[in-house]
C-alpha cells in the first residue's frame, strides 16, 4: 500500500470521512476541541441570583456590586455561583466591569434595542467588559521529549522520563524559535531592507496548554492534540508543568445589546468606545447571543491567555472607526482552543481573525458570515497553527492563510497545519508555508490562490461541517443541536422536470439570512430571564470612592516639595517611537502614558496609568518626561518618506495631541487631523497620571511641543499633524515638502513663525490646551518643547501666551524656562517675562570640565544632536554641574533650578547640593532627611570648587558632601540640644548612624569616622 507524501481527509465507502496520515505520522487535526469544555458538553443555563433594575444614572457601579456579590457566594457542584440579571432598558456603562471570579454569569433580558443595552460612555478604550483573571501562572518540572520528531495531530508525546507526571497534571509544550527554522521559512528578512522586522529567535515561542489523561511508561496522551509537527532538526521542545491559581473558570456573558455612544457628525469617529468584550487568563467561558453596534475596535477579543472559549449566536454591526489596522477586529482569537459559531458581522477590517504570535490552536469558525468587510479574514498574525474555516462566508474580501511578508510589521507566514472547508470567499489564498502544510475542501472564490492542497473546488461536500463531523466522530453522540443551516437537497445540473417546477416554486421565498437565522437557533435556546424572587440589586451598599489626599507640590525655599518634603529621584522619559507586540519587545519596554494598542492593557502596550505611578515609586522615580510621539504608527520607524500604501497602520499607536477630523486621508491614509480639535483619549490619559502622579508626590514634565518633528531626517515631517497634507487647517507649509537632497528637512524657521495669523492662532489654542488641561494640578512642570533649540521669539510668544492664561484664569502652574543658554538668559534678563517663569531647566547647555559652556546657540534650525556634532562638547563634572545650578539658585533664589541634561542623571548630589530641584539621589531610608532639606540653604562664601559641599539650616540640620576623605566640622557654638550623625552611601543611599554630638561648642568629626562622602546631621527631637 502506497504511503501519503501528507496528510489527507478521504471518505470511506460508507461516506464517513476518513483521516489518513503521512508517512511521519502526520494528520490533520481533530479541531473539534474548540470552545467551552472543548465542546464536551452544553453551556449551561446559569440560575439567577441578583436582578438589576433599569437605572437612570451610571450604572457601572451598581453592575459592578451585583457581580460582586454574585463573585462572593458558594459556587456549586458543577462550579458556579450565579447570573446577575440585568433589567430591559439602557444602561450606561462609562467605566469597565470586571468579572475576576470563576463561576459568574453576566445576563440580560433581551439583545435587541427592545431588551437589555449595555451602552458604552465616554473616553475610556478598555473594553466595556473584561472577563479577567490573574496572570500568575507558576511553571513546575521540566521534561524533555524522548524523540527528534513528534507528529502534527498526535496526542501521545513521548518523554524520557515521565515518572515525575501524573494524570490531570496540566503542562506546557513549548518550541521556541530556532535561527535555522526561521532561514527555512525565509523570515528573517523580507527583501531590501527589512532585516528589523524580520523575525528573530527570541521574539516569541510556540506552546500549547494541555492536560495530561493518560500515562503509559514514558508516553504521555494528552486531552487535545498537537497543531504542529515538534522536529528537533528546528530546534528541541519541552513539557513544564505548571499551576496557574489565578486562572479563572466557567463564566458566561449573554443575552444582551452592546453598544458605544459616538459622535454622529463623524463617521470616523474614535473618540468613544473601543472594545465590547475581552477574555483573559481565563478558561472555559462563553459569550452567547450577544450583539454589538458603533464599537472602534472590535466585538470579542479572546487574547492569547485565554482557552476553551466558545462566541455563539452573536451579530455584530455598524462600527465606527477609522478604516484602519487594528480598527474593527470584529471577532478575534489569541488563545487557544476558541469557538465561533453562527456570528455574522458588517463592514468590519478583519471580521473574523486569529492574530498573534504563534497561537496554537486549534481555532475554529463555524458558520459565520463576514457582509461587505474592508480586509480580509482568516490568519493576519505570524504562525498562527490550527485553524479551521468551517461553512464561513466572506461577502466582499478574502479570507487568508498567506505570507503577508512584512506587513502587520513583518507578520509573514499567517497560519499553518490549517484547513478551509465548504466556504465561501471573494478570494481565497491558501498558501502553504515550508515545514507545514495547509488545506481547502469545497470551496467557492473569485479569485482562488496559493499552493495548498485543493479538494473539491466549486463543490460543495458532506458532511457540510467540518467541526462537527470531528466532533461526532470523536463523541459518538452530540451534546447539542449544531444548528447547521440546510442547503437543500439538489445538486444537480439537469434536475427532471417535476423538480424544477418544484425549485421554481421555492425560488420566490427569500432566503433565509444568518442574523435571521441566528434569531431563530436563539428563540430554539432561551436563556432564563425569570426576575422573580431575587435579590434586587439597588439594596446592595455601594462604596463611594472618595479621593482624600489634597496634598500639593509646593515650592519651599526654592525646593520641589510634597508634604514639606524634598522631591528627589530619577526621572523617566517616555518612549517616543519604535516597539512592536512581539513578546521580545514588550518584555524590554518602558511605561508610557499615551502609547495606545487596541484591546492590549499592561506595559508596552496600552499602560494601566496606576502601574505607572507604581512603577515610579518602585524604581526610585519621581517625575515623568513626556513628549508627545515622534510619528502615531510603527511603519514610519523605517523612516520612509512617501505616502503609505494603505491603513494597515501598525502598533504600538503613539497617539497624537489632535484630533482626527474624519475627512480626507492624510500620509498614513487615516483621516487628516483638525487641529482645533484634540485627541481627548490623549488629553485625559495626561490627566489622570498627573492626578494620581500628585497623590503620590510624584511629577508631570509636560513638554508641549517635540520639535524633533521639524528638524533633521524628513520622515520626522511627512506624517506630522502640522504638515499642511496631514491636516484640514491650510497651515499653509509647503507641499510637497522641501525636502533637502530629498531626504532632510529644515521646517524650524516656519513653524516658529508666529507671524503667520493661521499657524499664531493653531499655536495658541494647542498651548492653552496644554495649560487647561492641567490646571488644577499642582505637580506639572510646563515647558516649551522636548529639543527645543528654537528661537527667542518662539519662547517670548510661548511664556506670553502663559502669562495670559495665568492672568486670565487665576491659575499658578509651574512655568518652566527649558531652551539654549542664549535664549534662557534673554528671557532671565526680561524682567516681565522672567517673572512668569517659575523654573529654570538647565538641558541643552552646562559647563565644560575645563570651565567653558557648551552652548549651542538658539534658533539657527540646528537639532541637539546636530549641535552636539558641529561643536566640541567636552564633558560634564561634578563641580562644573554644581558651579551651573548654584550660578542660577543665587541669582534667582525665588525659582526651582532642574539640571535636564543627558548626563544629569550621573550628577544627583552635585545638584542637590547646589541647590537644585529633582536630584537624582538613591533612595534614602531615613525619613527626616527629605524634610530637613527643605529647610535647607547653601552656605554663603562657599563654591563649586570646594573640597567640602554644605548644606544647612542652621541649628537644625546639616548637609555634608566631602570630595575626599577629611575632617567635617560643624559649628554649633550657639545652638543646644544633641544632634544624630548618619553616613549615606552616596551610590546605595543606604544609612549607618554614626553617633551623637551635642550643641553648644563646634564639632568636629574627623575623616576616620566619616565612612562614606555624605554626612547627614540633624537636631534630635
Amino acid at each position: 500500500m502506497a504511503q501519503n507524501t501528507f496528510p489527507d481527509i478521504i471518505k470511506t465507502k460508507e461516506g464517513k470521512l476518513s483521516f489518513k496520515a503521512d508517512n511521519q505520522g502526520n494528520q490533520i487535526p481533530d479541531f473539534s476541541y474548540a470552545g467551552y469544555m472543548a465542546s464536551e458538553k452544553a453551556i449551561p443555563n446559569v440560575e439567577n441570583k441578583i436582578f438589576v433594575p433599569k437605572q437612570e444614572q451610571d450604572a457601572t457601579q451598581i453592575i459592578q456590586a451585583a457581580i460582586d456579590y454574585v463573585s462572593a457566594l458558594k459556587p456549586n457542584k458543577s462550579g458556579f455561583r450565579g447570573a446577575v440579571l440585568l433589567d430591559k432598558g439602557t444602561f450606561k456603562i462609562s467605566g469597565t466591569l470586571y468579572i475576576k471570579t470563576s463561576g459568574v454569569v453576566l445576563r440580560g433580558s433581551g439583545n435587541n434595542e427592545n431588551g437589555t443595552i449595555l451602552l458604552g460612555t465616554g473616553l475610556k478604550r478598555e473594553s466595556v467588559i473584561r472577563v479577567l483573571g490573574v496572570d500568575d501562572k507558576k511553571l513546575g518540572e521540566t521534561f524533555e521529549f524522548n524523540t527528534t520528531y513528534t507528529p502534527l495531530g498526535t496526542q501521545k508525546i513521548q518523554l524520557k522520563n515521565a515518572s515525575k507526571l501524573k494524570v490531570s497534571d496540566e503542562i506546557i509544550i513549548s518550541k521556541a524559535l530556532t535561527d535555522n527554522w526561521i532561514k527555512e521559512l525565509k523570515m528573517d528578512d523580507f527583501g531590501a531592507e527589512t532585516a528589523w522586522i524580520g523575525w528573530k529567535k527570541n521574539d516569541w515561542d510556540i506552546s500549547w496548554n494541555r492536560v495530561v489523561t493518560i500515562i503509559n511508561g514514558n508516553e504521555v496522551t494528552l486531552n487535545a492534540p498537537l497543531t504542529m509537527a515538534l522536529d528537533d532538526v528546528y530546534g528541541t521542545s519541552t513539557a513544564t508543568t505548571y499551576i496557574w491559581s489565578g486562572r479563572i473558570e466557567h463564566i458566561g456573558i449573554e443575552n444582551i445589546l452592546m453598544k458605544s455612544t459616538f459622535n454622529a457628525s463623524n463617521p470616523k469617529d474614535e473618540e468613544h468606545r473601543w472594545q465590547a468584550i475581552s477574555i483573559e487568563n481565563a478558561k472555559n467561558i462563553w459569550v452567547k447571543q450577544v450583539n454589538f453596534k458603533h464599537f472602534a475596535g472590535g466585538a470579542v477579543s479572546v487574547l492569547k491567555s485565554a482557552q476553551q472559549i466558545t462566541v455563539e449566536d452573536c451579530i455584530a454591526t455598524e462600527p465606527i472607526s477609522e478604516i484602519a489596522g487594528f480598527r474593527r477586529l470584529t471577532f478575534y482569537t489569541e488563545g487557544q482552543q476558541t469557538l465561533f459559531q453562527r456570528c455574522y458581522s458588517e463592514n468590519g477590517y478583519h471580521d473574523f481573525a486569529v492574530g498573534g504570535f504563534g497561537t496554537t490552536g486549534p481555532n475554529v469558525f463555524v458558520q459565520c458570515e463576514s457582509h461587505l468587510p474592508f480586509n480580509n479574514s482568516g490568519a493576519i498574525g505570524s504562525w498562527a497553527t490550527g485553524v479551521l474555516f468551517d461553512i464561513a462566508y466572506i461577502d466582499g474580501n478574502a479570507l487568508s492563510y498567506n505570507n503577508r511578508e512584512q506587513n502587520g510589521r513583518g507578520a509573514g507566514w499567517t497560519a499553518a497545519n490549517s484547513v478551509i472547508w465548504e466556504t465561501s470567499a471573494s478570494k481565497i489564498e491558501c498558501y502553504t508555508p515550508p515545514t507545514a502544510q495547509n488545506w481547502a475542501f469545497g470551496v467557492w472564490g473569485g479569485i482562488m490562490a496559493g499552493y495548498c492542497h485543493w479538494k473539491e473546488v466549486n463543490g460543495h461536500i458532506n458532511p457540510r461541517s467540518l467541526f462537527y463531523a470531528q466532533l461526532a466522530n470523536r463523541l459518538e453522540k452530540l451534546p447539542v443541536d449544531p444548528h447547521i443551516y440546510d442547503l437543500g437537497s439538489e445538486p444537480s445540473s439537469s434536475p427532471t422536470v417535476e423538480v424544477a417546477m418544484e425549485l421554481t416554486k421555492n425560488s420566490v421565498a427569500e432566503k433565509q439570512t444568518l442574523p435571521e437565522f441566528i434569531a431563530e437557533v436563539s428563540k430554539a435556546n432561551p436563556i432564563n430571564t425569570n426576575a422573580s424572587g431575587l435579590k434586587n440589586a439597588n439594596d446592595l451598599k455601594i462604596n463611594a470612592i472618595i479621593a482624600d489626599n489634597k496634598s500639593k507640590v509646593i515650592t519651599q525655599n526654592g525646593w520641589l516639595t510634597y508634604e514639606g518634603k524634598l522631591i528627589a529621584g530619577n526621572r523617566l522619559s517616555v518612549p517616543w517611537w519604535r516597539g512592536s507586540l512581539r513578546d521580545s519587545d514588550i518584555s524590554k519596554a518602558s511605561p508610557s502614558v499615551t502609547r495606545f494598542v487596541p484591546g492590549r492593557i499592561g506595559t508596552g502596550l496600552t499602560d494601566n496609568i496606576d502601574e505607572v505611578v507604581d512603577y515610579l515609586n518602585a524604581n526610585n522615580m519621581v517625575a515623568l518626561e513626556h513628549n508627545y510621539g515622534l510619528w502615531y504608527e510603527r511603519r514610519m520607524d523605517d523612516h520612509e518618506r512617501v505616502r503609505r500604501f494603505d491603513a494597515d497602520v501598525w502598533p504600538p499607536f503613539y497617539e497624537q495631541p489632535f484630533a482626527r477630523s474624519g475627512q480626507d486621508l492624510a500620509w498614513d491614509q487615516l483621516s487628516k487631523y483638525d487641529l482645533t480639535k484634540f485627541n481627548d483619549w490623549y488629553w485625559n490619559r495626561l490627566a489622570l497620571f498627573a492626578n494620581l502622579a500628585e497623590t503620590n508626590g510624584q511629577m508631570l514634565v509636560n513638554q508641549q511641543y517635540f520639535q524633533h518633528n521639524i528638524i533633521e531626517a524628513g520622515a520626522h515631517w511627512s506624517s506630522s499633524p502640522w504638515r499642511s497634507a496631514n491636516n484640514i487647517n491650510s497651515t499653509g507649509f509647503p507641499e510637497p515638502p522641501p525636502y533637502a537632497g530629498d531626504k532632510r528637512i529644515f521646517m524650524a524657521e516656519q513653524f516658529y513663525d508666529v507671524t503667520n495669523p493661521v499657524r499664531r492662532k493653531l499655536h495658541q489654542g494647542f498651548i492653552r490646551k496644554s495649560f487647561e488641561n492641567f490646571q488644577d494640578n499642582s505637580n506639572v512642570i510646563q515647558l516649551t518643547s522636548a529639543e527645543y533649540t528654537g528661537p527667542l521669539h518662539f519662547m517670548e510668544f510661548w511664556l506670553d501666551e502663559a502669562q495670559k492664561w495665568k492672568t486670565e484664569t487665576g491659575k499658578k502652574g509651574i512655568i518652566g524656562l527649558s531652551a539654549t543658554k542664549d535664549v534662557q538668559d534673554a528671557i532671565l534678563n526680561d524682567a516681565n517675562r522672567a517673572k512668569t517663569v517659575d523654573a529654570i531647566d538647565i538641558r541643552y547647555w552646562y559647563y565644560k570640565e575645563d570651565g567653558t559652556a557648551y552652548a549651542p546657540q538658539g534658533g539657527v534650525n540646528l537639532a541637539p544632536r546636530q549641535h552636539a556634532r558641529k561643536l566640541k562638547t567636552g564633558k560634564e563634572t561634578d563641580d562644573q554641574v554644581y558651579r551651573a545650578v548654584r550660578e542660577y539658585r543665587e541669582k534667582y533664589p525665588e525659582k526651582v533650578i532642574l539640571y535636564s541634561t543627558d548626563g544629569s542623571s550621573r550628577f544627583g548630589w552635585s545638584v542637590l547640593m547646589a541647590g537644585g530641584s529633582l536630584p537624582n539621589i538613591p533612595k534614602i531610608q531615613l525619613s527626616a532627611f527629605y524634610s530637613a532639606i527643605s529647610g535647607m540653604k547653601f552656605v554663603n562664601g562657599t563654591t563649586f570648587s570646594d573640597a567640602v559641599w554644605k548644606l544647612e539650616n542652621k541649628g537644625k540640620a546639616y548637609l555634608f558632601y566631602a570630595k575626599n576623605s577629611q575632617d567635617v566640622s560643624i559649628d554649633l557654638s550657639e545652638f543646644k540640644g544633641d544632634f544624630e550623625v548618619y553616613s549615606i552611601n552616596a551610590t546605595t543611599g543606604s544609612v549607618l548612624k554614626n553617633t551623637n554630638i551635642s550643641g553648644g561648642k563646634t564639632v568636629v568629626i574627623p575623616a576616620s569616622e566619616v565612612k562614606e562622602k555624605v554626612l547627614f546631621v540633624v537636631k534630635k527631637n
